[in-house]
């Protein structure tokens, strides 16, 4: 039998196709790691659902509480009734926590906790000061006593000590009251401040210093005693450019203030 190279080729493909069938097959995923993949899927949507859904209830729980605060209104000047209508009006409770005496008509707001403009929640309690209106107490006789007894005895009224002027009157000892304002006996209507005016002691004389250089020794002392100022110790300096006896130098300078009964210095040529 003659040999063919067709047959060869033949052979050769048939060779080829029966390996190609005995290859086995690309290995396919596994049940098991398809189901981790599945699941490993399915807990990431489950997450990001997760994550959405708290964000969403952060926001609308912080728009609730917001939504559940108002602003303190100012209630202080107002009468009582009208303050808690307003309270009232942003749904904010009012309590009278106490009375005072005050300028202000009897029953107005004098003072509120909250103050105005703060944040408060729905419900809470706005606690007011209510007026008594002013203190009606009779004003003490003050006129003949001391500045220290009278002082004590507005504060042991109840009142303040105002404006305290004085006056120099030789007369009057010094630091008696001499007038007040409002006078004794009379109801205090209004302000809790008494004034008044206090006899303040003599001014001592005072004389503006004047130049004494160049002046003999005995002008320089002239001067001096007429406006009540003595000299005081006088030293001699050997100076021949002045004639002896002037005054070259002053221990009290020119223009300064001195008062009558102060001593002078002086330094003479001798």
């Amino acid at each position: 039998m003659s040999f063919r190279p067709s047959d060869t080729i033949h052979e050769a493909e048939r060779i080829i196709e029966r390996d190609r069938e005995m290859d086995p097959p690309p290995p396919r995923e596994s049940a098991f790691k398809a189901r981790v993949r599945w699941l490993a899927h399915q807990a990431l949507l489950l997450f990001i659902l997760v994550a959405v859904a708290f964000l969403s209830a952060v926001t609308a729980m912080r728009l609730a509480i917001q939504g559940r605060e108002v602003e303190m209104p100012r209630l202080t000047g107002l009468k009582a009734g009208e303050a808690q209508a307003i309270a009232a009006g942003r749904q904010i409770g009012f309590r009278i926590a106490d009375r005072s005496y005050s300028e202000l008509p009897k029953d107005t707001v004098v003072r509120q906790s909250p103050p105005a403009g703060t944040r408060v929640k729905v419900g809470q309690r706005a606690h007011v000061i209510l007026s008594l209106g002013p203190q009606q107490v009779v004003i003490p006789e003050l006129e003949g006593k001391s500045i220290r007894a009278a002082r004590i005895e507005i504060m042991r009224s109840g009142m303040q000590v105002g404006e305290v002027s004085s006056a120099t009157l030789g007369e009057f000892e010094p630091g008696i009251v001499l007038k007040q304002d409002p006078p004794a006996q009379s109801m205090n209507a209004g302000s809790p401040r008494v004034n008044i005016l206090v006899v303040q002691p003599p001014r001592e004389a005072a004389y503006i210093m004047p130049d004494l250089k160049g002046l003999l020794l005995t002008e320089a002392q002239r001067r001096l005693a007429a406006a009540g100022v003595r000299v005081g110790k006088v030293t001699q300096t050997p100076l021949v450019a002045a004639l002896p006896g002037t005054v070259v130098e002053q221990s009290v300078p020119r223009g300064a203030r001195v008062v009558a009964g102060s001593a002078v210095d002086l330094q003479v040529v001798e």
